[in-house]
């Protein structure tokens, strides 16, 4: 029967069927998103093979920095390589000047100002996995000999009386520890604690100023961990290779000191076992030390000569009363110790107080016949 012949209801009910069975067509979205996701790859290595653009798309721009007559280390060091000009690339929140920087800094994205690194001599640096830390050269030339004053060989063969003094603390504020770098006379010697987020500006400063350098070393006290000198602190009973270790990475924060100095540790010192290692490990690598004078069961004496390790031993805390009267008390008995021995050392913080103290005594010092020296022309070794 046909379709004409066939009842309306029984026609309706045939091609409702007829559409059950014939499903919607449907849009092929996956193949379609395949197909732009692979001409996307494609463009994309295809731009790697064939561009040559090994800023890899990051906006750049050239600025000439060595004009006619330009006496800018920066630029000169630039300009042969580069015709005049640097590339400043974006790299997130740090900057990176193409080809000038030099060592971490460089590699870490951060420019190192061309002075900031001018006086470390590469032949002493070894670099570890904490990073550079000082070493003696092939030649045995020591960090010792290369990062002391020029002029200390000549002040530890002057005759008269002579006074070296060691600020500690240093670097932990930076406009402090600038404040005092400016202050203080060149031939006094700074001690850098190895936390502050900018020390290697402020001791590039401070050689820049002619300061003899030196870095504090965190030892175990008594009374430890209730006083705690900081992170990385050597600490008795240890494996000597964990204390090296902590040793190492106190080392690594800044360049150029001449030796270093304990910040506190008189449990620390007065262990043969733990002490002793790093002695040996200071006069291997060529280095000085400073015993803060604050314990007498301290084994420094014993376990420098041992070594032959540059040393000197505090004879006076100056601020330990920290006002100014005290202070130039203290100053004036530092002065007569050195007239009795022929030489003191004295030590001194960082406090504000203390700064201000130290540069107005030393100013009025004048024709005493009594000499400030930098800490290296005192030690023996």
């Amino acid at each position: 029967m046909s379709d004409l012949g066939t009842p309306l209801r029984r026609r309706r009910l045939r091609q409702t069927a007829a559409s059950i069975e014939r499903p919607p067509r449907h849009i092929p979205v996956a193949r379609i998103a395949a197909g732009l996701t692979g001409l996307i790859l494609a463009v994309f290595v295809g731009r790697i093979l064939l561009v040559d653009d090994p800023m890899g798309g990051r906006p750049t721009a050239s600025a000439e920095i060595a004009p006619a007559g330009s006496t800018n280390t920066l630029a000169s060091e630039v300009t042969p390589a580069q015709g005049g000009k640097a590339t400043i690339t974006a790299l997130g929140d740090a900057q990176h000047v193409g080809d000038v920087g030099h060592g971490d800094s460089a590699a870490a994205g951060t420019p190192a100002a061309p002075d900031e690194l001018a006086f470390i001599d590469p032949e002493l640096e070894e670099q570890t996995e904490f990073g550079a830390i000082p070493r003696m050269a092939g030649t045995g030339r020591k960090p010792f000999d290369a990062y002391r004053r020029s002029d200390a060989a000549a002040a530890d063969a002057a005759s008269g009386p002579r006074i070296a003094i060691i600020v500690s603390g240093l670097g932990l504020n930076f406009s402090g520890t600038q404040e005092a770098i400016e202050k203080l006379p060149d031939t006094v010697t700074l001690a850098f604690a190895p936390y502050g987020k900018s020390l290697k500006q402020n001791v590039t400063t401070a050689r820049q100023q002619g300061h003899e350098i030196f870095l504090e070393v965190p030892l175990e006290p008594f009374d430890y961990p209730d006083n705690d000198p900081g992170p990385d602190t050597l600490l008795t009973g240890q494996a000597p290779r964990d204390n090296l270790n902590r040793l190492y990475s106190v080392m690594s924060k800044f360049p150029g000191y001449a030796g270093v100095i304990n910040n506190m540790g008189a449990k620390f010192t007065a262990s043969g076992a733990d002490f002793g290692p790093m002695m040996e490990e200071l006069a291997a690598r060529g280095l000085g030390y400073v015993d803060d004078g604050s314990s007498n069961r301290s084994l420094a004496p014993q376990l420098a000569a041992a070594n032959r390790l540059p040393f000197a031993r505090v004879t006076n805390t100056l601020d330990a009363d920290p006002t100014r009267n005290a202070i130039l008390d203290a100053l004036d008995q530092l002065v007569a110790k050195a007239r009795q021995d022929g030489s003191a050392v004295g030590l001194i913080s960082a406090l504000p107080v203390s700064i201000e103290t130290l540069s107005d005594w030393a100013r009025q010092l004048g024709d005493t016949g009594v000499e400030i020296v930098p800490m290296s022309a005192l030690m023996k070794g």
